[in-house]
């Protein structure tokens, strides 16, 4: 479960969902039974406030890693900051379908794939691939910010999100 402040950086936002928790934290050292819970009691009713209001927003692991997944390709530095995330939950590699593939007037390829996410070819080098609805594609990240995408057993294209 991760908690968001709402408005600002994201690095702010992150740092206010820490901070609205602090407090019941705290609750926990209170050694008298009835002092907690009324501690517990004041502490919820804010938060209860802050996320009906709009001002803090609660968002389970599995949409966090649904959502990186999503925007994969696209240019997103705060995603860290905003999900407080390691390098170790950072999407590397998408695997779809695809669903078309279009030759543009330019002579490169836009890919459409099954996740609904669309990919351009960057360079002129020549692709060799099977135009097939239902092709397995795989995405990678490669270097220097860039990726690769391959459909079924072709060389690798790179390519960029749209």
């Amino acid at each position: 479960m991760l908690v968001w402040g709402a408005g600002g950086s994201a690095a702010a936002q992150a740092q206010a969902g820490s901070d609205r928790l602090t407090p019941l934290l705290d609750c926990r050292r209170i050694e008298d039974k009835l002092a907690r819970v009324d501690c517990y009691d004041a502490v919820t009713d804010r938060l209860a406030a802050a996320q009906t209001a709009g001002d803090l927003v609660v968002v389970d692991r599995g949409k966090v890693t649904e959502l990186r997944r999503q925007l994969f390709g696209f240019a997103a530095p705060a995603m860290g900051a905003l999900f407080g995330a390691a390098d170790h939950d950072r999407v590397e590699a998408i695997e779809t379908t695809l669903d078309r593939a279009v030759q543009q007037v330019d002579g490169k390829w836009r890919f459409h794939l099954g996740d609904g996410s669309q990919w351009g070819q960057v360079d002129f080098d020549p692709v060799r691939f099977q135009n097939r609805p239902g092709q397995a594609v795989r995405v990678r990240r490669a270097a220097l910010g860039s990726y690769m995408l391959t459909t079924g057993n072709s060389r690798a294209v790179r390519v960029q999100r749209y």
